[in-house]
């Protein structure tokens, strides 16, 4: 086999790598709204409560989730195998923010378990899986 045919990346890698910046980066986006005042009026009341009442040790960890996240994006598109150490560090920042979560007395409905809890955590461990296949595949390096 030659080099050409291990190292050709497929449409799908760019499609997967551009989607993860931009879902990362639109957390990022939505972490510097929640970190402005004046935009915290948008947000229902029990949403401002939740962000209001948010520690320290939680709010860093969204920051990470979704801030290396996007560096793990980033680094996916431009086919460097640091993605992977960056979307596990966002996976660790998913898990430790899905910690506080679960603690707030909050009455989440179903729709909101799944687009607040679930799919971060899912979409961070798919995009480790994802990375290392590409790796193995030769589309990063």
């Amino acid at each position: 086999m030659n080099d050409k045919a291990i190292t050709r990346v497929h449409w799908s890698f760019w499609l997967i790598s551009a989607i993860a910046l931009i879902w990362n980066v639109l957390g990022s986006v939505n972490f510097f709204m929640q970190m402005n005042p004046d935009m915290l009026d948008a947000y229902r009341e029990s949403e401002r409560a939740i962000i209001q009442g948010r520690p320290v040790w939680a709010t860093g960890a969204f920051a990470v989730a979704v801030i290396v996240g996007a560096l793990g994006g980033l680094l996916l598109l431009l086919r460097k195998s640091a993605a992977t150490y960056m979307f596990a560090a966002s996976l660790a920042g998913v898990i430790v923010t899905m910690i506080h979560t679960l603690g707030v007395d909050y009455d989440f409905t179903p729709v909101e378990l799944l687009v607040v809890l679930v799919m971060p955590a899912v979409v961070a461990a798919f995009l480790i899986w994802y990375s290392k296949h590409a790796e193995g595949r030769g589309w990063i390096s």
